[in-house]
């Protein structure tokens, strides 16, 4: 029948009203039917609800252990797959336009994101190939305009990999599982590196000494 569905729906909504009250909640019980939760609210701002931590909101950039050592190489990977186009990036150059590097990886000078056109699809969560930008939890970001108070720059959207652990701590546990062999192959490659350069440092004293060419002359003509 056309428009069941809608009455389905208002069924369901008057059922949960009713439920909000104990007679309501007798009379439901009483018909057979299921008591439901009732509307329930809390003392927002005093209270707030806890969410899932599925819940998500905005993204944030992660870092490890200080915001220099972010995770974002500035690959813009997230920029060209966001459907509403609403991140921006640009990578930190030097003088002669050659990418400049902290912590052995490139990074973003710009990095913003108008949330007040993001739509919340994770996209540029599930595209990013270095775990480097995550869903948020908090939700308390209106303002009183839509232009730059809604554009999120690089320093506003960087958050700490521990706070992304305590809202987050499955998915977190997931990506520091994927990310560990990755951080092991780093820091062989840069033991490795600085061995080879303590090496190359090292005084000409504590080399051995080369061969005195008149030295070996002089043995040839003797052998002779």
């Amino acid at each position: 029948m056309t428009g069941f569905g809608v009455l389905r729906g208002m069924g369901i909504t008057l059922r949960q009203f009713i439920g909000t009250y104990r007679f309501g909640k007798w009379f439901l019980k009483l018909i057979g039917l299921d008591e439901g939760s009732g509307i329930t609210t809390v003392a927002y701002p005093e209270v707030k609800q806890k969410h899932a931590e599925n819940f998500r909101y905005f993204p944030f950039l992660v870092y490890d252990e200080s915001p220099e050592d972010m995770r974002c190489v500035a690959c813009k990977i997230c920029e060209q797959e966001c459907p509403p186009q609403c991140i921006h990036i640009t990578m930190e150059k030097d003088e002669k336009g050659a990418p400049t590097k902290k912590f052995g990886r490139t990074y973003p000078a710009q990095f913003d994101i108008d949330v007040s056109i993001c739509m919340s699809c994770r996209i540029c969560v599930d595209v990013c190939p270095f775990d480097a930008i995550e869903m948020d939890n908090d939700y308390e970001v209106a303002d009183y305009g839509r232009g730059p108070e809604m554009n999120f720059n690089r320093d506003k959207l960087l958050k700490s990999a521990e706070y992304f652990g305590k809202i987050k701590p499955t998915e977190h546990a997931e990506v520091e599982a994927r990310l560990e062999p990755k951080r092991a192959k780093a820091k062989a490659a840069a033991a490795a590196a600085a061995a080879k350069a303590a090496e190359a440092a090292k005084p000409a004293e504590d080399k051995p000494a080369d061969e005195d060419p008149s030295d070996a002359g002089s043995d040839k003509g003797d052998a002779s």
